[in-house]
């Protein structure tokens, strides 16, 4: 079993808080729009940090982390991507491939909604962790934290940090 810290959208801004939220997790998994190096390096040095680069991030984060990551965690496919889009609302440059090779677990950032939808027609659990920054339209900053054990997903929590 992994627990997880999901973050996404910190843009520059990371709460004192996400640590003692992701305390108990054995991973973070950035969703994009970290904002600044420091961000991911901070992270980095708290837990095993998995991200990817978000379409305000500058070449430093683009060199170090890529657009799209697939992995496995557990026995669990895993796709994380900064624009992706949701279960009927796939991006373009998404749609195609989630299709034809389905992860169990999709997720992406970029909207600033929190988001969990289970895609039927795929198998697939759709996770977007809201924003943790300050930048952006969204009134509360929030992140998800959860278990993975072999192909499941549980203890899923929604955390809410405070109003932006």
């Amino acid at each position: 079993m992994k627990t997880i810290g999901l973050i996404s959208d910190t843009h520059g801004y990371l709460d004192e808080a996400v640590f003692k939220h992701f305390e108990n997790c054995d991973e973070i998994w950035h969703a994009g729009d970290f904002g600044t190096i420091e961000i991911a390096d901070r992270l980095n040095a708290f837990k095993p940090l998995r991200g990817v680069y978000g379409n305000i991030d500058g070449q430093d984060i683009r060199s170090k982390y890529p657009e799209h990551l697939k992995f496995d965690c557990e026995e669990l496919k895993v796709w994380i991507t900064h624009i992706g889009g949701y279960p009927g609302r796939y991006s373009p440059g998404i749609r195609e491939e989630i299709y034809r090779n389905p992860p169990g677990l999709f997720i992406s950032g970029h909207s600033h909604i929190l988001k969990v939808i289970y895609d039927k027609k795929i198998n697939c659990l759709h996770l977007n962790p809201g924003a943790a920054g300050k930048q952006g339209w969204h009134k509360v900053r929030t992140l998800l934290r959860f278990c993975i054990s072999g192909e499941k997903i549980h203890n899923l929590d929604v955390i809410e940090l405070a109003n932006r």
